[in-house]
């Protein structure tokens, strides 16, 4: 059971951003996707859910190759690998519950008369059941995320994929959304994909970092491994200097 990339090259025009891009996440584990804005790793995960196509290469999920699908083949991907954007994309329109509530009655997850409490308890989970009643415009970033992240357990997924879960959240918030991520990975058994920069998450709760760098995984392997790599491209990217042997897209 695993998520599994082989040689993906992408290309927007002339511009190529993947160029052979392969690694793996099995169900359970938590792998972040990191590297300097711009190198394609929100591109990357977009095609395990056919919001992009590859240019060449292989996505496979759970041993089932989804490159080639069309968009109606891809509704059974798409319950069983769920994505929480970086905007968190809730509806302004409905409130919290609702909110959780909707994929639950579109695709029949459970019987109509037990929608409210499924919804209820997904909120619980994520420890967002007092503001059932409030709409997104209401709460913080943070708060959104979460609700953001009971809505994507609705669909009962097998994998979670995450664009950027804490960036624009202060630090308590996004240390929330760590303990959150970790515990559906651990608990639930749900693989985890994590696209970030953000050094404390990276640190915190990965169990394997994937680097892309110049279109490619430079990098894969766990965290410990990663903070003690003396590759000078790794330490520029652990200190965050701008001096140093690594090129940053559109400097």
């Amino acid at each position: 059971m695993s998520i599994k990339f082989k040689n993906v090259h992408k290309s927007f025009g002339n511009k190529k951003v993947l160029k052979g891009i392969t690694m793996q996440v099995q169900k359970g584990e938590i792998l972040f996707v990191i590297g300097t804005s711009g190198v394609g790793k929100s591109v990357t995960i977009k095609h395990i859910i056919g919001l992009l196509k590859p240019t060449s290469g292989s996505i496979e999920v759970d041993g089932k190759k989804v490159e080639h699908l069309k968009e109606k083949q891809f509704i059974p991907i798409r319950k069983k690998v769920a994505m929480v954007f970086q905007s968190s994309s809730l509806f302004d329109s409905l409130n919290v519950l609702a909110n959780i509530a909707l994929p639950l009655e579109k695709h029949k997850i459970v019987p109509g008369d037990k929608i409210q409490d499924k919804a209820m308890q997904l909120l619980t989970e994520v420890g967002m059941e007092k503001y059932a009643s409030v709409f997104p415009s209401e709460i913080g970033d943070g708060m959104k995320k979460r609700v953001a992240i009971a809505r994507a357990l609705a669909m009962q997924p097998d994998y979670i994929l995450f664009d950027e879960p804490t960036t624009g959240l202060d630090p308590v918030s996004a240390r929330r959304v760590d303990k959150l991520i970790l515990r559906l990975a651990k608990d639930r058994g749900t693989g985890t994909i994590v696209v970030s920069h953000d050094l404390p998450s990276i640190f915190g709760i990965s169990d394997k970092i994937a680097m892309v760098y110049q279109g490619k995984i430079y990098f894969e392997g766990s965290r410990e491994e990663y903070q003690l790599s003396k590759d000078p491209i790794i330490q520029q990217f652990i200190k965050g200097t701008s001096s140093g042997p690594m090129e940053t897209p559109g400097f």
